[in-house]
């Protein structure tokens, strides 16, 4: 039969044709091919957490920290006078009582509450730092006869300075209490911070007191 015989022409030029067609696979397979990154693409936080780089862990010693702060100073655009000024602002904003300026621990109406029926009173705990100079002083004082008397005499008033500070927790949780019935008020935690409060000079609390000595604080 025919078409079992092999063309002659064919034959001799099927190692040219071959390789023609190879070289167009290879040319039309390269134009559109795309090879294989090898690894599956990145999700995005990944990829902008490597562009952030990592985040710096905290400081561990004073020096440190002091020298994080210096870099951030050099970085920061503002000026050493806009910093005072920002630093003035919030200090009187503080001291005024600006809820938007104060501790964690210092906000709240609950808090302000406090620190007005604290104010409003003197309590025999606003002793506690003037005693506290009183044995610095007497313990360099070389007579053992005054560092008894004044230890004795100081360990009596830290006995009325803890029952003090007891009965008015107490008092100011109780009324606080009854002032904001639907907060969550803890009596051990609110008569901390009155006793804290108490027991500061009454020129450095901070923030300053709002009423006179003798004030009425409904």
């Amino acid at each position: 039969m025919r078409f079992l015989r092999r063309n002659s022409t064919t034959t001799a030029d099927s190692p040219e044709i071959e390789a023609a067609e190879v070289a167009e696979s290879v040319e039309s397979h390269t134009r559109g091919y795309t090879p294989g990154k090898g690894r599956p693409t990145p999700k995005r936080k990944e990829a902008e957490g490597k562009r952030r780089g990592p985040v710096a862990p905290p400081p561990r010693t004073m020096r440190e920290a002091m020298k994080r702060n210096r870099e951030l100073r050099k970085s920061n655009p503002v000026d050493k006078e806009e910093r005072r000024r920002l630093a003035k602002e919030r200090q009187e904003r503080m001291a005024a009582g600006d809820d938007r300026y104060l501790l964690p621990r210092d906000k709240g109406p609950v808090k302000a509450y406090v620190r007005d029926l604290v104010d409003s009173r003197r309590h025999f705990l606003g002793a506690f730092m003037p005693l506290a100079i009183l044995v610095f002083v007497v313990l360099l004082v070389p007579y053992p006869v005054i560092q008894q008397y004044v230890t004795l005499l100081c360990m009596a008033a830290l006995l009325v300075m803890a029952v003090e500070g007891y009965f008015n927790g107490r008092r100011i949780a109780r009324l606080a209490r009854a002032k904001f019935p639907k907060e969550n008020i803890s009596g051990r935690s609110l008569g901390w911070y009155a006793f804290v409060r108490a027991s500061q000079i009454r020129k450095l609390r901070m923030p300053k007191p709002r009423v006179k000595v003798g004030d009425t604080v409904s």
